[in-house]
């Protein structure tokens, strides 16, 4: 099979359905923000007996936080985090009170008497510092990642194109996993919190460690084969290493998506893009990175650009 032959194929796919994901990102809001992003009030309870997250999800959405981050941190300990909360609400008696005291009361007559409680306020420059700091972590990442691939594929030709190969899929594998979660933020609703940034996170890494396997079995074969054009070698260095990489991935996917099924709502977002990533990590793996990796070797990069009028023809 000559996977190679149709990168042109993969390429245009891959711009295909990223178009959609950055035209969506341009429309605001780029991203749907979930309670981590935004301002809200934070909640420590610890009752006297064991509770189900369920009860405490139930009479949080009855009292019209939907939108509440529930996390059991113990048998008898809940962590939640809401939106903004009122200082001054009506009662049905008329009276007045706080939403704090709200769901304070709530808790303890409806679920279990609470033993004890901490409350605090959360402003957004707590997320905005944490979006900054994935978004250094991602630099650096790169750079160790292009720094790495180079000196580790030193034995063959023009290894740093090796690293920038890797980060043309990790930078292919975030344009696509953001514009998909922008996506389902406007169709669906679907919220970004801290838990995306962990999943994306993981999902780079988990691409580039299927990139370096390819890479891997690439370097191999350039050794075994000095004369042998390198299109070839990447094709046949794709079909010796696509089964182990469809099948980490398939087995990877089948225990995300049992998650998904059986996991709470606290990790939901977490595996949904760890689910995502996975295949989008696969698939740049094979069809972006080692694609890139051949048009360079033949200068289809170039001829790209001059026909995009991006760099100068070459004088005879």
């Amino acid at each position: 099979m000559d996977i190679v032959s149709k990168r042109a194929w993969f390429f245009l796919f891959s711009a295909l359905i990223i178009l959609p994901g950055v035209i969506s990102l341009i429309i605001p809001p780029a991203l749907k923000p979930g309670i981590d992003f935004t301002s809200g009030a934070i909640l420590d309870v610890t009752f006297a007996e064991s509770v189900s997250e369920d009860d405490v999800r139930s009479e949080l959405t009855r009292l019209g936080h939907q939108e509440a981050l529930i996390q059991k941190t113990g048998s008898r300990s809940v962590f939640v985090r809401t939106g903004i909360l009122e200082e001054e609400v009506l009662r049905e008696d008329g009276t007045v009170t706080s939403e704090q005291t709200l769901i304070e009361e709530a808790l303890n007559d409806n679920v279990a008497e609470i033993e004890f409680k901490e409350f605090d306020t959360v402003s957004p420059i707590v997320a905005s510092e944490t979006v900054r700091t994935a978004i250094i972590a991602v630099i650096v990442a790169a750079i160790g990642i292009l720094a790495y691939v180079t000196w580790a594929f030193r034995g063959v030709p023009n290894p740093f194109r090796y690293g920038i190969a890797a980060i043309v899929a990790l930078i292919h594998d975030m344009l696509l996993i953001i514009g998909i979660f922008s996506i389902l933020g406007k169709v669906i609703n679907v919220e970004v919190n801290s838990m995306f940034i962990v999943g994306t996170l993981t999902v780079l890494g988990y691409s580039v460690n299927d990139t370096i396997v390819v890479f891997d079995r690439i370097r191999e074969n350039v050794a075994r084969n000095v004369d042998r054009p390198l299109p070839g070698i990447v094709n046949t260095s794709i079909m010796e290493s696509i089964g182990r990489s469809l099948n980490t991935s398939f087995t990877t996917l089948f225990v995300l998506l049992a998650l998904l099924l059986i996991g709470g709502p606290t990790i939901r977002d977490f595996l949904l893009v760890l689910a995502v990533g996975v295949v989008i990590g696969t698939y740049s793996s094979v069809c972006i990175a080692s694609q890139f990796l051949v048009v360079w070797d033949r200068g289809e990069i170039r001829k790209a650009l001059r026909f995009l009028r991006l760099v100068p023809a070459r004088s005879t």
